[in-house]
């Protein structure tokens, strides 16, 4: 029986788009001896996202990062960057990656253009290193010996030769360290800037007003483990915690505090001095609660709201009943074995050193 279909027009078939993840880290551990710095620790980070990485000291935020550039192997577990095996390509990742490493050290007899003169050259790369120091604010230091720097100085320094090539993937641990207001505003620019162009960027940071205000979705980090992760928006959320809402009235009516009492999701009713104070826990509860005040006679002059800040979500994370969270109910394993003696190597601003380790 003949084909009586039509012909397949190969130039009009489409094709499914696979998106490989920007960071891909699954089941990674990292043992020192009988110390545990990383806990079966998996997270996805999409392409193009802004990633914050958040978790009190020693939480194995720096490891997490040095085990994505191979500058330490991990003991099970596995990352990738874009497809690629952070240990088998490291060569491959680290051409696609941009990185401000925690504890860099700058060679103090070059200058800043030469700093960034000497990374352009490593890299391949094209830039104008006057262009890059403008970004940072250092034009006016350009030709003065790095080891004079201030510490902000040699932080903006760091960033400008992260940045180097347009890196498709831009690593910051720690980078507003050092940095004064200006400096800290600058950097949320350029990690904005970057981000436009098309970077991903992975984003450890203690500075958490910073994280709010440029990171699209946070992962906390707590003794080695994933606690949780998601949007600011969403960790409030999933945490539950009251929100605020003080209503400026010109009066508080009979009934009207009765009448919030009863909105679900009312946690606390408070009246004083021409203000109607709830507490509520939800959206919902929030915005019915300011619509039963405007319909009632009160006088309602304006209002007000003061969600959790991310700063207490990071609390109840790291210091609360939810930091066992995402591994509950099995302890961190720490296998005994030989003690060993962990050396940290201050990274050059090419990125080429990091964590060293060796038997004792």
């Amino acid at each position: 029986m003949a084909d009586d279909s039509p012909p397949v027009d190969d130039d009009s078939a489409v094709e499914a788009v696979v998106t490989v993840p920007a960071v891909e880290m699954t089941n990674l551990t990292k043992r020192y001896g009988d110390v545990t710095a990383l806990d079966s620790l998996s997270l996805s980070v999409a392409d193009g996202e802004v990633f914050g990485f958040l978790g009190p000291n020693g939480a194995g935020k720096s490891t997490a990062i040095n085990a994505m550039l191979d500058f330490v192997r991990p003991t099970s577990g596995s990352v990738s960057v874009f497809g690629l095996d952070a240990r088998a390509e490291s060569v491959a990742v680290r051409e696609r990656t941009g990185v401000l490493p925690e504890g860099y050290d700058v060679y103090p007899e070059l200058t800043g253009r030469e700093h960034l003169e000497h990374v352009i050259a490593v890299k391949g790369a094209g830039d104008d290193p006057d262009d890059l120091l403008a970004r940072v604010d250092l034009e006016g230091a350009a030709n003065r010996a790095a080891g004079g720097y201030s510490k902000g100085m040699r932080q903006r320094l760091a960033i400008a030769a992260a940045i180097v090539g347009e890196p498709d993937l831009l690593v910051l641990d720690e980078p507003s360290s050092g940095l004064d207001p200006n400096g800290g505003r600058r950097l949320r620019e350029i990690v904005r800037e970057e981000n436009e162009r098309g970077a991903t960027v992975f984003l450890s940071s203690h500075i958490l007003d910073e994280v709010e205000a440029v990171c699209d979705r946070i992962g906390i980090l707590f003794d080695g483990r994933l606690v949780t992760d998601g949007s600011v928006a969403e960790l409030r959320a999933e945490l539950a915690a009251d929100a605020t809402l003080t209503v400026a009235v010109e009066r508080v009516p009979d009934g009207l505090l009765a009448e919030l009492e009863a909105v679900r999701g009312v946690t606390g009713i408070a009246a004083r001095a021409g203000r109607v104070v709830v507490e509520c826990r939800g959206g919902e509860a929030k915005f019915d609660a300011l619509r039963r005040v405007r319909r009632s006679d009160a006088g309602f002059v304006d209002f007000t709201t003061d969600d959790p800040s991310l700063g207490e979500v990071f609390s109840e994370y790291t210091t609360g009943g939810r930091s066992t969270r995402r591994n509950a109910g099995e302890p961190v394993s720490r296998r005994r074995g030989a003690r060993r003696r962990v050396r940290r190597v201050p990274p050059r601003l090419d990125g080429r050193a990091g964590a060293r380790t060796s038997a004792r």
